[in-house]
């Protein structure tokens, strides 16, 4: 699990209306404002051919994208790879925030801007993770 403050996409997340960000002395936490649970981050890397896949299904609409990972399974997440999800989760599953970003001249590069899902359509970004 990383830390929120560590991601590439740490201040869109922030900057997110339904997110409000706790700090204490030790501590940095990301609370979704609905619900008042507690978001965490986790980076997955993949290959090139899981990673293009992946490019693909979230370029998908929702209901395709579900279409395809119950045919096919979902991409694979590996021990490092050129492309690498950076994802924030809520702990209810009410809320995550993502964004894929590619290994190119020697750094990451985003692929497409954060983007957010809320509520029904977490279930289906999940299906991914």
């Amino acid at each position: 699990m990383s830390s929120i403050k560590n991601l590439e996409m740490a201040a869109a997340v922030s900057s997110y209306q339904h997110i409000e960000i706790k700090k204490s002395l030790f501590s940095t936490k990301a609370i979704y404002k609905p619900t008042q649970s507690q978001v965490k981050a986790t980076v997955l890397e993949y290959t090139p051919s899981e990673g293009e896949r992946l490019e693909r299904l979230l370029s998908m609409p929702l209901d395709k994208m579900v279409a395809d990972i119950a045919q096919k399974g979902k991409p694979t997440a590996g021990a490092n790879g050129n492309f690498r999800l950076e994802v924030c989760l809520s702990d209810d599953r009410q809320f995550v925030a993502l964004q894929l970003f590619r290994f190119i001249d020697f750094s990451y590069r985003p692929l497409f801007e954060t983007r957010f899902y809320e509520g029904k359509e977490v279930e289906y970004i999940t299906e991914l993770i």
